[in-house]
């Protein structure tokens, strides 16, 4: 019985000692609750060799960029994809004379870092974002998908993409959440919760350090 008491002390020890798991923090939002139970989760990015988003011959994987010949809303309407984003998120729009695509002026609050834009003033730095960004998607499973639908995500004007300043977006660049959130802080949940909704709609994953970092949003 003696010889059993160190052990019984050590198990103890341990018992004791060892952290209990910490339950994952709750969010206050329950629509990104619903998505964080929704998209998968892994552990870490994955990687598929073969993305090129040049149009070099053999490449263009997610297609010519803007085509306005795709599966989405807004396709063959004369416009491309990007002119169709800026025609439905710009304010105040002044179209020029005989055409319905071409912007001469407009005004965009940049959603990223809250700076108020003008087309005349600023059309040159005002840049369309992938939200989730494409380099992502291809590692997280769109390298398996047809072509076809490959051009339709990437030119999914209502979930995917958003008309930001061109220097958000080179800060941005092809991160994810656990890597990048927009500097302008009352805008973040708004973006983590675009994020997993595109994630959701094209069954693309989120890492866990993406999780843990919208949850502690707390959004």
């Amino acid at each position: 019985m003696r010889a059993l008491a160190p052990r019984l002390l050590l198990a103890l020890t341990i018992l004791v000692c060892t952290p209990l798991a910490t339950p994952a923090q709750a969010v206050a939002d329950p629509r990104v609750d619903r998505l964080l139970r929704a998209v998968e989760v892994v552990a870490t990015e994955p990687y598929h060799p073969g993305y090129d988003r040049d149009c070099d011959p053999g490449a263009c994987v997610f297609g010519e960029p803007w085509t306005d010949r795709h599966d989405g809303p807004f396709a063959g309407n004369g416009c491309t994809t990007r002119e169709d984003v800026l025609l439905q998120q710009m304010k105040d729009i002044e179209m020029r004379w005989g055409s319905r695509c071409r912007i001469y002026d407009a005004r965009l609050t940049d959603p990223y870092t809250g700076r108020r834009m003008t087309w005349q003033h600023d059309g040159y730095s005002i840049v369309i974002d992938h939200v989730y960004p494409l380099a992502e998607a291809w590692h997280g499973g769109a390298w398996a998908w047809t072509q076809r639908r490959r051009v339709a995500f990437a030119n999914d004007v209502r979930r995917e993409l958003l008309a930001v300043s061109a220097e958000a977006n080179d800060a941005k660049e092809a991160a994810s959440p656990a890597e990048w959130l927009p500097a302008r802080r009352s805008y973040r949940c708004t973006y983590v919760r675009r994020y997993l909704r595109v994630a959701v709609a094209w069954d693309l994953p989120i890492t866990a350090a993406d999780e843990a970092t919208i949850r502690s949003l707390g959004c």
